[in-house]
């Protein structure tokens, strides 16, 4: 007679770190998209700072790739895919640096979706692999 470990609380996490990765994958892609769509460079102008300049062609492929992979990679968490893991922690992370570049112009958004990328880690590494083995 085996007795059988309970998958935690945290499993359902994974889902949401799923979720989070798809939803995250789509605003990015549609971001990147907008971003080739509209104008070459984005800029802003600020009294203290100066001018900011941003070239939004190069910005809307990098969102409109990474956005694409996030999708494919949150899609396949579902499943308990070890290496889906392991992408879903790397463009996590990717994610999260890339908001870095955002924060002198919406500094709000970029530390949500930095401090959503940190969660979406921890559960990912902590608590992968209670995934597979419920589903096993």
């Amino acid at each position: 007679m085996s007795i059988e470990k309970a998958p935690s609380r945290w499993v359902g996490w994974i889902g949401f770190a799923g979720t989070i990765i798809l939803l995250s994958g789509f605003f990015s892609a549609t971001q990147g998209f907008i971003a080739l769509i509209g104008p070459d460079a984005y800029f802003r102008v600020d009294e203290e700072q100066g001018l900011f300049l941003f070239d939004a062609t190069a910005y809307g492929w990098w969102n409109l790739i990474v956005g694409l992979l996030m999708i494919f990679a949150g899609a396949s968490l579902y499943v308990g895919a070890t290496w889906a893991r392991v992408v879903a922690v790397i463009l996590a992370g990717v994610s999260a640096i890339g908001q870095l570049l955002l924060i002198p112009v919406q500094p709000w958004w970029a530390f949500i979706i930095i401090a959503v990328n940190v969660l979406v880690i921890y559960a990912v590494t902590v608590h992968g692999h209670e995934v597979r083995e419920e589903r096993v």
